[in-house]
């Protein structure tokens, strides 16, 4: 397997003669630069175990951190407060926009690694058209809890069965604006998570047998 980022190329797989031949290949023609095992991606870190391949947004975070001025705030045990039910009309509207934009953007991009976040990630990424302050203080509460450990991350485990299990489960409509359900669904490859998403139902279901359909 190959993955290509603009001039970045990351080589895949179990045959290690294979993809020296494809090294050579590609060296011969574009004459590239081998840094040897992958340790660091387009801000993921990939560290190897005895207990399978660990993959965290360490230095992404902790940059995100400093960049907002939190380095030095109290750490939040959770990534959103309990029984929190945010809408449209929570909080005064903020004049820089662009900048719980940038934000929420920033959050994003570590789901990728932090599933713990997704929901507080997804929940306040609804409110980009028009941001409150409570909005805003909701975003940084999410950073506080990511200083709380912001190694944390994804472990592929090598002693993991090719088993998939797929999981779902949907709310009743939840969102306070849309009455609108959210569904979620995710996949484990043996223990390793390997996809996950939450999406907002088109329909407004009028039963809880509706909305588990």
């Amino acid at each position: 397997m190959i993955l290509v980022y603009v001039d970045d190329i990351v080589l895949g797989g179990t045959d290690i003669e294979e993809i020296t031949r494809t090294k050579s290949m590609l060296d011969a023609k574009f004459s590239i630069k081998d840094l040897g095992t992958l340790k660091y991606f387009l801000g993921f870190e990939v560290a190897r175990r005895t207990q399978g391949i660990c993959i965290c947004q360490r230095k992404y975070a902790l940059n995100l951190i400093t960049y907002v001025g939190l380095l030095g705030a109290k750490p939040y045990a959770t990534p959103m407060q309990p029984h929190l039910h945010l809408h449209q009309a929570f909080g005064i509207p903020i004049s820089e926009s662009s900048t719980y934009r940038r934000l929420l953007g920033r959050l994003l991009y570590l789901t990728h690694t932090r599933l713990e976040i997704a929901y507080a990630v997804s929940k306040l990424s609804q409110f980009l058209a028009n941001p409150t302050d409570k909005h805003m203080l909701d975003g940084l509460h999410v950073l506080k809890y990511l200083k709380n450990n912001p190694g944390q991350g994804l472990l592929f485990r090598s002693s993991s069965a090719l088993r998939l299990t797929g999981f779902s489960k949907s709310d009743r409509r939840a969102c306070p604006d849309t009455r609108r359900s959210t569904s979620d669904i995710c996949f484990f490859l043996g223990d390793s998570i390997i996809s996950w998403k939450s999406k907002k139902l088109v329909v407004i279901s009028r039963s809880s047998s509706e909305a588990e359909y």
